[in-house]
């Protein structure tokens, strides 16, 4: 009993507190010092020859010693069962963005509907890397969209999936993979080379949750035009792995995702997903909440309920 309370109940905890508290921009946050220690690494070694290497050992060392230190302090704290459950529950909870990823959407849609399309545009460009000056009030709803659905596959399901198979040190990896993602992997002149290998480590810690993601979206919604979207558009977007949740989500809202952004002054000409070109009301901002609370508690109920009876047959077994 003592190995499921150790790996279910800070997991449920875990969930409850982002359920109810969010992300406080006020509190410290490890992935704050990820990017701290991230951005040192950066200065120091993004110069000069063999970049590709030097960000292949950022990366590589970033991540072995976020997921030693965890493990580290899981063993050593094993034997007082609070500061065990106290440790494990607040990074779980750290690592989780369901609630801050919907409140930041509802902020932009609000702001939109309530102070005008200027409003909007600037509390998107909080969440987005594109150009949002000149987006008509269709497109920034649009870009609030896309940014969830792909966001509940890195932010909620892939850290949730790491924690499965490798615990609390696996799912706190994952952060620091994403992190050094949203940081170094960019394909410009600074990053090219130097952030290659993280980009890359990126598409492959988030192929199964990406899939997994419009998967339960499709299910837990009953669509089956989500599934035909999956199938026709999933591969189509630039992203090996954004284009699935998003896809989903297009083919529930029976809208269209993607065509030309700007980033950074330059026009993307990114493939449309869906094919309905129509506008997104203010109110539908709450079925895609709904949707996204649902995903989550599925997932995590999911995840305890196997490990629980795994460890159980361990130890009916021992």
């Amino acid at each position: 009993m003592d190995l499921i309370l150790k790996f279910v109940l800070p997991l449920l905890l875990g969930y409850l507190l982002d359920l109810v508290l969010g992300d406080p921009q006020s509190w410290p946050h490890p992935v704050k010092g990820y990017g701290k220690l991230i951005h040192y690494g950066t200065q120091r070694l993004n110069k000069g020859g063999a970049r590709f290497w030097k960000g292949a050992l950022l990366t590589v060392a970033s991540c072995t010693a976020v997921y030693l230190f965890f493990y580290g302090m899981q063993k050593a704290l094993m034997p007082w069962p609070l500061a065990y459950y106290s440790f494990s529950t607040i990074f779980i909870f750290f690592a989780l963005a369901n609630k801050s990823l919907l409140k930041e959407g509802r902020e932009v849609f609000d702001a939109l509907q309530y102070n005008g399309l200027e409003a909007g545009r600037q509390r998107l460009s909080r969440i987005v890397g594109r150009d949002t000056t000149e987006l008509t009030p269709d497109q920034v709803r649009i870009a609030v969209m896309e940014s969830m659905s792909e966001n509940l596959s890195d932010g909620v399901v892939a850290p949730l999936c790491f924690y499965a198979v490798l615990g609390l040190p696996g799912m706190m990896m994952y952060k620091m993979i994403n992190t050094l993602d949203s940081m170094i992997g960019y394909k410009n002149e600074k990053y090219l080379h130097f952030g290659r290998f993280a980009a890359r480590l990126d598409d492959v810690a988030n192929y199964i949750p990406a899939r997994l993601t419009a998967g339960l979206m499709i299910i837990l919604y009953g669509s089956s035009r989500a599934w035909y979207f999956v199938v026709k558009y999933g591969a189509a977007h630039t992203s090996p792995n954004a284009g699935y949740p998003e896809a989903a989500l297009a083919g529930i809202l029976d809208c269209r995702f993607g065509g030309p952004n700007t980033y950074q002054g330059k026009l993307v000409d990114k493939p449309y997903i869906g094919e309905n070109d129509r506008s997104i009301a203010h109110e539908e901002f709450r079925t895609v909440a709904l949707l996204n609370h649902a995903v989550t508690f599925t997932v995590v109920i999911c995840i305890a309920a196997i490990k629980y009876y795994l460890l159980w047959q361990v130890q009916q077994a021992g």
